[in-house]
């Protein structure tokens, strides 16, 4: 039987198996992200959980590749088979059980690496069953082992390679998650039968039972309900409306799986949340003139620049790196594109390329998950937003950190006083409750605020203050550290691996 197999449909059938295995891999993160956010620590528990599946799946494989060729191949049929029948439910496993993981885990690393598991373990350890098995029978195939042998590990690297791209610039934009494991639930299922085509039929119905198995879980998955109204190359979007009146319509913004903005249509210059209450009141507290000009680094709902371009300050200039972001707010949060010029690239970058631009204000409200992206709190890049400041200018900083951690807020006030003369700290005039994860906005500049507390509505009236610069300098000193393009472990900062 093996001898009649062409070496050519080993190596592909090797190859589409890789690929699939790979886009899954990717997928994963994406799926993962409404429940846990996209994080340093869900693809890092991400990709150690697949490359377990993958490493206990050549494990298996090896054990039937002693086998005689049919049995083998027979039985890699039917671990394909499984492999689309839990890939497929993949889709359905993971709302079922992220929330009971999430309570019964309630660290955040451990409950990310357990959801991880227990969802695209067996996934991946299917996926890893027929490499080993065909490449035995390449190499026993052929009188030529070397080129036999290295021809199956070359199509293996390939098709990893050709599933990583096609995951992240086809299949999760044009078709969203679900889909795209339905797609590879296909896959599986016609690999599995391919399988046992040459391994020769059992003639027990199994192959059957399990395909039918295999097709039900992917129409249950492909109608499963999507935990998205859109899903971005970057991001799982949706729109909560919370409006006390039907007429009067307030929205929430939720990505992945945070709560980024509310705005409310009636009323763009009021905030809603305490960080743009805060961004938006400092901006204008610091802008040397009325008609300001100010670059955002994340656009989110938007609030805050259409807050702005209501009140007619300048010309403002926001970076947001996804586009149906962009889209999502005008259609959704009223906010009106021709009042800004938006860029769709990443903040640093579009800093970075554009060296004549100048700003009254510029703004870094841009998050992963719960933390900063690592390469926008840095001593360069602080010191690439001063040199794009105007004179005058200000630098603000919305940052969120824990009460009695404070490490990530420290030691980005101790890089920025690397750079700014002044740097301030700002935060809602409450007594917070031990533990609590809080919102801080870091102002640097030339010169202090002219003064130290304000009110501002979010969208009741609350009072906001600037920390004493006691507290600030107490606070750097015992948690702060300078972070580098080369070191600013931002996550462990968090007190995310704890």
């Amino acid at each position: 039987m093996t001898r009649t197999t062409p070496l050519c449909l080993l190596v592909t059938a090797q190859g589409v198996v890789s690929a699939a295995s790979l886009v899954v891999e990717i997928v994963a993160g994406r799926m993962l992200a409404p429940h846990v956010g996209m994080s340093l620590y869900t693809w890092t528990a991400v990709i150690a959980v697949v490359l377990a599946g993958f490493s206990a799946g050549h494990w298996w494989g090896g054990r039937l590749a002693e086998k005689p060729a049919p049995v083998s191949l027979r039985w890699t049929g039917g671990a394909m088979l499984a492999g689309a029948i839990t890939t497929g439910g993949a889709v359905l496993l993971l709302p079922a059980v992220a929330g009971w993981v999430l309570h019964v885990v309630p660290q955040q690393i451990w409950s990310i690496t357990a959801l991880t598991a227990l969802v695209f373990f067996l996934p991946s350890f299917f996926a890893g069953v027929p490499a080993p098995v065909l490449a035995m029978i390449a190499v026993t195939s052929t009188d030529r082992t070397g080129p036999a042998l290295g021809a199956m590990f070359a199509s293996g690297a390939i098709g990893a390679i050709a599933g990583t791209l096609l995951a992240g610039f086809f299949f999760i934009s044009w078709l969203g998650s679900s889909a795209t494991l339905v797609v590879v639930t296909a896959v599986y299922l016609v690999s599995g039968l391919l399988f046992f085509r040459l391994g020769g039929w059992s003639g027990t119905g199994a192959e059957f039972l399990a395909s039918l198995v295999a097709l039900g879980t992917a129409t249950l998955a492909l109608n499963a309900p999507a935990p998205c109204d859109r899903e971005s190359r970057y991001f799982c979007l949706r729109v909560e409306d919370i409006s006390a009146n039907p007429s009067d319509p307030v929205r929430l913004m939720v990505i992945d799986h945070l709560a980024h903005g509310i705005s409310a249509a009636r009323l763009p210059e009021v905030q809603f949340t305490e960080h743009t209450a805060m961004l938006d009141r400092l901006s204008i507290l610091r802008a040397t003139r009325a008609e300001f000009t100010s670059f955002h680094i994340g656009g989110g709902n938007y609030a805050v620049p259409r807050a702005f371009a209501a009140r007619g300050t300048g010309e403002i200039t926001v970076a947001e790196i996804d586009p149906a972001v962009t889209q999502m707010a005008a259609e959704s949060f009223w906010f009106d594109p021709a009042s800004a010029t938006v860029l769709h690239e990443d903040g640093r970058h579009a800093l970075l390329t554009r060296p004549e631009a100048r700003f009254d204000i510029i703004i870094g409200d841009a998050f992963t998950d719960v933390v900063v992206p690592v390469h926008l709190v840095t001593r360069e890049f602080f010191e690439l937003a001063a040199k794009r400041l105007s004179d005058g200018g200000s630098f603000l900083m919305n940052v969120i950190d824990h009460e009695d951690r404070l490490g990530a807020l420290a030691s980005i006030v101790v890089t920025m006083q690397t750079v700014f003369p002044v740097v301030e700290v700002w935060a809602e005039q409450v007594q917070p409750t031990p533990g609590q994860r809080m919102v801080f906005v870091v102002v640097g500049g030339d010169v202090p605020t002219q003064s130290d507390s304000f009110l501002a509505s979010a969208p009741n009236q609350k009072a906001f203050g600037a920390l004493s610069d006691e507290m600030v300098a107490e606070m750097a000193d015992r948690h702060g550290r300078v972070l580098t393009d080369d070191f600013a472990p931002i996550d462990r900062l968090m007190g995310l691996t704890d």
